[in-house]
């Protein structure tokens, strides 16, 4: 069986330089994509001149972000798995067996993640996506290896395969039939959370998404934003709001959406507190933004509903929030 490995790619020729050689190393046969994003470096140039016939470029007319690059690059990719992986992500050898072993043995499996642990300091799990991703009641976003900015060290203590909510868009499998089933990446997102979104609508149509801690790579993280970047904030705010109005079909999602915001607009303080008023104002214009774009997102949810095959996604029943901040549970399994 082969996975198809697609790289997005925008003016990102030194990131390239540094984790291209060791993806086509450890490949093995598997093809490797590029998807370029209207790049405006030599990227495309040196892939051409250091690669030839081991990578395939698929050249976009303009710049479409993370969600629109990688809908249009799988468009043109054949292969029934993809992964989906940041040009960021340093693999390692055998990376890709113990993800085809998966495939053959959890039938439902539609998508999937690797162990990721920190490019720049290796005993650490990585910010995104660490040893695979799950969502509290309220929908805030947490890892086995990484609740908010509390970050593990890896000594082996998740390395079972377990199912989770949402597997990391940094090295993302998924399944490409099921990725279509689903409405693929939401291109109103553009950037981030558009993982967790996908993965949710994967669930409501009852598939399964685990994570594969046998297969591990290394991610380098903030090489397109900075994890204390305003516009980061903002996205990671807004985005988040946007997949519980349309994946949330839980009785009381309007409660849990209300709660959600409250909790946000506490969260927007302590950013102020910790990194500056400009957070702040990136939580405050996340939520402006939803408010302008709610009527579209709740059209997204009718569709969506029409088409799920379970009535909903249960997620944990706690506050993560909660949890973290008042009882001082900083690690997955305190949680």
């Amino acid at each position: 069986m082969k996975i198809a490995i697609a790289i997005l790619n925008w003016n990102g020729l030194s990131l390239l330089k540094e984790y291209l050689p060791e993806v086509v190393k450890y490949s093995n046969e598997h093809p490797i994509y590029i998807i370029d994003n209207a790049s405006t470096d030599d990227s495309v140039q040196w892939i051409k001149s250091h690669y030839v016939n081991k990578v395939e470029i698929i050249i976009l007319d303009q710049n479409f972000g993370y969600s629109g690059g990688y809908n249009r690059g799988i468009d043109k990719i054949k292969e029934e798995w993809i992964c989906l992986l940041n040009s960021d992500v340093r693999v390692t050898e055998n990376w890709l067996e113990p993800i085809t072993n998966a495939i053959e043995k959890y039938p439902k499996l539609a998508a999937c993640q690797p162990k990721i642990l920190d490019d720049k300091q290796k005993e650490l799990f990585e910010y995104a996506g660490a040893a695979g991703g799950f969502l509290d009641r309220f929908g805030y976003p947490y890892c086995r290896g990484r609740v908010f900015d509390t970050i593990e060290q890896d000594y082996g203590q998740y390395d079972t395969v377990v199912d989770v909510d949402w597997a990391s868009g940094a090295c993302l499998f998924v399944n490409k039939r099921v990725f279509t089933a689903a409405g693929r990446l939401d291109e109103d997102f553009f950037a981030h959370q558009e993982e967790i979104d996908l993965c949710w609508r994967i669930k409501l149509l009852d598939k399964e998404i685990k994570a594969i801690p046998s297969s591990q790579v290394y991610h380098k993280g903030g090489a397109t934003l900075s994890y204390t970047n305003p516009k980061k904030t903002y996205l990671n705010f807004r985005n988040s709001l946007f997949v519980q109005v349309k994946n949330n079909h839980h009785s009381l999602w309007l409660l849990h959406l209300f709660i959600r915001m409250v909790l946000d607009g506490l969260a927007a303080f302590k950013l102020w507190s910790d990194y500056g008023f400009t957070f702040f104002v990136a939580v405050l214009k996340a939520h402006k933004d939803f408010y302008l774009s709610l009527g579209k997102f709740v059209n997204k949810r009718k569709a969506i509903k029409k088409q799920s095959v379970v009535e909903n996604v249960s997620l944990t029943s706690f506050s993560v929030v909660l949890k973290y901040y008042f009882w001082k549970k900083t690690r997955y399994q305190d949680l």
